[in-house]
């Protein structure tokens, strides 16, 4: 009988990020500090992966602070009320071929609930040399922000916008393994020859 492990994120060697389009140029990258999750699998088998995760808001950070202040507001996040930006994975599919598996799930923010897909590029399972077991993600995709209700925006002199609509998103996430272990594996790595099954 497969058993249900829990998997813990390493916030070490995890990162949520972002960009988005400045004047139409350029992007403007950013990060959320503070972020967990609840992710459990049956075995090895992320196929199975139930998947809560929630993002502190507050921990925004672009690396300019009247930005992020302004990201904060009532104009974008609105902190005060919103303090989490949730996501609830409901389907994980593998790819027909090597390469990035579909991730289905619901993102809310502001208190509204969208559904998204992101593309998952799945890095294998090994043991590290302190004999805990690790699995590895980098999880990108796209989103429009006025979706969620995040309309604002300025025009610029030559009559372009401030920022774009499009959000791209960026996550590396390294898992541990904290529940049972079983022998179980099924998305295909990247790069199989780099990983070590139990």
């Amino acid at each position: 009988m497969i058993k249900q492990t829990k998997w813990s994120i390493d916030q070490a060697h995890s990162d949520i990020t972002f960009k988005v389009r400045h004047l139409m140029i350029a992007h403007v990258k950013g990060e959320f500090k503070t972020f967990d999750a609840n992710i459990y699998t049956s075995g090895k088998d992320f196929t199975t992966a139930e998947i809560d995760v929630w993002i502190d808001a507050a921990s925004i950070t672009t690396g300019d602070d009247e930005r992020d202040k302004h990201l904060k507001s009532v104009d974008f996040l609105d902190i005060l009320n919103h303090k989490q930006i949730n996501f609830v994975a409901s389907t994980i599919v593998k790819a027909e071929e090597k390469g990035k598996h579909k991730l289905w799930g619901e993102l809310t923010m502001i208190g509204v609930t969208k559904n998204i897909v992101l593309d998952v590029e799945f890095g294998g399972i090994l043991k590290d040399p302190w004999g805990n077991e690790r699995a590895g993600f980098t999880v990108t995709g796209k989103i429009n922000r006025t979706d969620w209700g995040l309309v604002w925006n300025s025009t610029v002199e030559a009559g372009g916008i401030m920022i774009s609509e499009e959000i791209s998103i960026n996550c590396e996430i390294e898992l541990t393994n904290i529940g049972y272990k079983d022998l179980k594996m099924e998305l295909e790595p990247t790069n199989a020859n780099e990983v070590t099954l139990l």
